[in-house]
């Protein structure tokens, strides 16, 4: 079986929907034969990169509402997420462009660690207040979970993996992701959204019944 994931490391849905599969393939009979495979997707394309600001600036000036309603709707995820037993600190953490935390992930992916990086990243992100466009930063971060830091540091001063980046959202348009998480279960069944545990698990049990 195979769990494609379309996911943004800024993304707080994401990190839940995250945790909320894998409690669901904790609880699946056949979880030892899931294969999950992640795939690149920004929030959005248009942040011009180097550019860095705060998140609740950001969603403050992206939904024309006030730092109150900002404020509400950061705790309210925040709280969702310690559910999952996640601890965000969204006060500060900062919007950045997010094409080279992208590339590092498929960079990752071919030393078996595209899973340990995406997750790397996204408790760097939203728990830690790490800068994930950062160069030092994103090497430091593929050295913690295996990624070697001459490599890392060479594939992230150039292009290298923007075309498999590129080739995750053209494949994210064209099955019509508009937003993520999104996944697809044996390429056939879609799951939209940090859908709840019970949820998720039917949704395994099902693809596994229609192989």
């Amino acid at each position: 079986m195979s769990i494609d994931v379309w996911s943004d490391v800024v993304c707080p849905w994401c990190y839940i929907g995250k945790r909320r599969m894998e409690t669901a393939l904790g609880r699946f009979g056949h979880a030892a034969e899931v294969e999950v495979r992640w795939h690149s997707f920004q929030l959005d394309s248009s942040h011009p990169r180097g550019h860095r600001e705060p998140v609740r600036d950001m969603l403050a000036k992206k939904m024309g509402a006030p730092p109150e309603q900002v404020k509400a709707m950061t705790r309210q995820v925040t709280e969702l997420a310690a559910a999952e037993g996640l601890t965000y600190d969204l006060d500060n953490a900062v919007s950045v462009n997010t094409l080279d935390a992208h590339r590092l992930t498929h960079l990752a992916d071919q030393h078996g660690l595209g899973d340990r990086m995406h997750e790397r990243l996204l408790k760097a992100h939203l728990c830690d207040g790490e800068i994930v466009d950062d160069l030092d930063t994103l090497v430091r971060l593929g050295a913690e979970v295996g990624v070697p830091e001459d490599e890392a540091r060479e594939v992230l001063e150039g292009t290298k993996f923007a075309g498999e980046v590129d080739a995750d959202f053209a494949e994210a348009r064209r099955i019509g992701v508009n937003g993520v998480p999104f996944f697809v279960l044996n390429g056939a069944y879609g799951v939209s959204g940090a859908q709840s545990v019970v949820t998720f698990l039917s949704a395994l049990e099902k693809a596994h019944r229609s192989r």
